[in-house]
């Protein structure tokens, strides 16, 4: 008898282990249901953020695509204004180069027409003096017949 009760508690408090025990499994397997429902949770989130990271590099790649054509084009609408400011430069400076050219020639021709006319000038004064002379030597020798004439008669 003494066995058997001891034997019935060991068996009653055996019962209670389980029991505490089934409970503490039963929470367990609560809070892995819970842990593997945020798992799973989680691994969706990450699924849709890794699409997202995808879908933003190609966006990424995308715009760096287009960067990269924009700078090209920019640089060569540089290189090709560049060109065209220096063709502009050698023609206003080949321009610049004959109009000096025709300055200098303008100022000989302009120098050789002002020596030209001052030795004309000079020589039309030469000529002028030297008919004022002979005319005041006629205007004396006039003067003398003049005189002569008024003597003689």
């Amino acid at each position: 008898q003494e066995e058997k009760k001891q034997l019935t508690l060991k068996v009653e408090e055996l019962e209670r282990k389980l029991e505490t025990t089934s409970a503490q499994n039963i929470e367990f397997l609560q809070v892995i249901a819970k842990r593997e429902e945020s798992i799973h949770q989680c691994q969706l989130r990450l699924e849709e953020k890794t699409r997202e990271c995808s879908s933003l590099a190609r966006q990424l790649e995308m715009a760096i695509e287009d960067a990269k054509k924009q700078v090209e084009q920019t640089r060569e609408r540089a290189i090709s204004r560049e060109r065209a400011a220096q063709s502009k430069l050698l023609d206003l400076e080949t321009q610049l180069s004959r109009n000096k050219a025709e300055l200098n020639q303008l100022r000989r021709n302009k120098d050789d027409a002002e020596r030209r006319y001052e030795s004309r000038l000079q020589d039309l004064r030469d000529r002028l003096e030297q008919a004022e002379s002979t005319n005041r030597s006629m205007q004396n020798y006039v003067h003398f017949l003049k005189s002569s004439y008024d003597n003689v008669f």
